[in-house]
């Protein structure tokens, strides 16, 4: 237990603060936009210096604890905590939610509602990352949807509604099987209770933790998103204003992918072992059917859209691996791409600020009006297709290496995911360097040029930019800067998992036979 509660100050703030918003004076929006920046950075500097001061590198377990009790008869607790694998993701929260508020400057229509939302799911992302009760967090994953909804229905597109609907069905769909799994594990033997701890610690029956597995992998699948569950996010993405766009790629989707760690990988080891080869399968199929498809796509927000979907794929096979560098780059890979995501889709913003149009078919040869933007684009085109030196490169190197030199799979299953996951590393250059020449270079559309001012990044574009390629450089120039702050429990976690799979073999539960004939034998190398 911490001496200042500084976990729930940090989720609370952003929320409390937000409901000041409406008594701020009419004044289209100024007072808004500052009052919500001015909130963020003290948020993010709160996060920052609880990090500094309070969080031990070597300390595996949970910091910064606190807990208050709220329904003693179920064991229902405010209960809040971080560790290596939450503590990045908070500060990422921190760190983007912070840029989306200046990113949104240009907004006008609505603002009160439109920063009190922000500011709202500011406090609910945060509390995702850091709620150790499971109801709890069900409670809040909810909460965090209905910001998201809003923004997209008021703020969105032509298509608004449709997209929006569909990312509150299929998200708050999945959720179901949270909500289902949690009180299944809480009422589950002779105690109740929703603390994390204490329910990762239950005796399941296999079966049973299979299940569990299963609902959760339904439910965060959705959100991180693995296909065929991720057909809701290319319509958000296409409806979505920039602000949005940062906040659904930058953290929004490291939901899933953190829930998959914490939950499925740290709370069911058994049934992880025999999930793990599936998760590599569908690792596989996110890199390669979201990079193919994303050739097809003619809209420059769809494009980027699968891509991420494309590059979420390399979490999976991290988390699959049951070696630390590939649970470590699993990691690695969802801050890198949080960053990398955001900068990408911020600029699809700011491109259609000034030639109106999201269809490549229209474009071209604006580079000479838009040197700025150019460049911008380029540099963060080559850190999504993981040029060395950047962040991209150093995570799908972790996870490549982790996954290739695993015990847990037979030579060929590894010579197959690694031979496939590469094509999908092939193909991303392809289709984001053919984006760029799309824009970018040829003949300039004529009718583009002569109805639009093509008018280059102004400073405030440049400085949100700046600020997402500065961590995405220093991760890829020395990546120690991250990888320390969550080795030590990502070892502990890779231990467990890889504790529990002789276990199970021992006890006649998983045979010892060829993975490349079941998903049911995942620790099949001859030993």
């Amino acid at each position: 237990m911490t001496d200042f509660p500084w976990l729930t100050t940090i989720i609370l703030f952003p929320i409390a603060a937000s409901l000041f918003i409406p008594f701020l004076p009419e004044k289209n929006g100024l007072w808004e936009r500052w009052y919500a920046l001015i909130i963020g950075l003290i948020d993010f500097a709160l996060i920052v210096y609880a990090f500094v001061t309070q969080y031990d590198f070597a300390n595996p377990g949970l910091q910064l604890v606190e807990k208050y009790s709220w329904v003693p008869q179920l064991d229902l607790n405010w209960s809040v905590g971080v560790d290596g694998i939450a503590m990045p993701l908070v500060i990422l929260t921190g760190f983007m939610t912070t840029l989306a508020t200046l990113a949104a400057w240009p907004v006008t229509f609505k603002p009160k509602l439109f920063y009190f939302l922000i500011l709202a799911m500011y406090g609910g992302q945060i509390a995702v990352f850091a709620v150790q009760d499971m109801l709890l967090f069900f409670l809040v994953w909810e909460l965090e949807l209905v910001p998201v909804y809003l923004l997209l229905s008021i703020w969105g597109g032509k298509k608004r509604l449709y997209a929006a609907t569909k990312f509150i069905l299929y998200t708050a769909g999945g959720s179901l099987f949270i909500l289902l799994a949690a009180l299944s594990m809480a009422f589950y033997g002779d105690t109740i209770t929703f603390d994390m701890q204490s329910l990762a610690l239950k005796d399941y029956a296999l079966n049973f933790e299979l299940l569990m597995y299963a609902g959760f992998l339904i439910a965060y699948g959705v959100k991180l998103p693995i296909f065929p569950l991720h057909t809701w996010l290319p319509d958000a993405h296409g409806e979505a204003t920039a602000p949005v766009h940062m906040l659904l790629a930058g953290i929004l989707l490291k939901m899933g992918g953190y829930a998959l760690i914490r939950m499925n990988a740290g709370m069911l080891p058994d049934a992880h072992a025999y999930f793990a080869p599936v998760l590599v399968i569908l690792g596989v199929v996110n890199i390669v059917y979201a990079a193919l498809t994303a050739f097809a796509q003619r809209s420059l927000k769809r494009k980027i859209a699968y891509s991420s979907i494309s590059h979420m794929g390399f979490v999976l096979i991290g988390i699959g691996s049951f070696t630390d560098l590939g649970m470590s780059g699993a990691l690695l890979q969802m801050v890198s791409h949080g960053l990398i995501g955001a900068s990408l889709f911020f600029l699809v913003g700011a491109t259609y600020d000034r030639t109106h149009t999201l269809m490549l078919d229209e474009m071209g040869g604006v580079g000479q009006k838009m040197k700025k933007i150019f460049a911008m684009w380029t540099t963060c085109s080559m850190a999504s297709l993981a040029l060395p030196g950047m962040s991209g490169f150093v995570a799908e190197v972790m996870v490549f290496i982790g996954f290739a030199t695993s015990d847990a799979y037979n030579s060929t299953f590894k010579v197959v995911v690694v031979f496939l996951a590469a094509v999908g590393v092939i193909l991303t250059p392809i289709y984001l360097l053919s984006n760029l020449r799309e824009i970018f270079y040829g003949k300039e559309n004529q009718e583009l040029v002569s109805h639009q001012v093509l008018q280059d990044a102004e400073p405030r574009e440049v400085f949100i930019v700046a600020c997402l390629l500065i961590p995405i450089i220093g991760i890829g120039l020395y990546p120690k800067i991250l990888t320390q702050m969550y080795d030590a429990t990502a070892q502990q976690l890779t231990a467990r998992l890889r504790e529990s799979v002789p276990t199970l073999v021992e006890s006649g539960q998983i045979a010892r036979k060829d993975i490349s004939t079941t998903f049911r034998a995942p620790m099949i190398a001859e030993r």
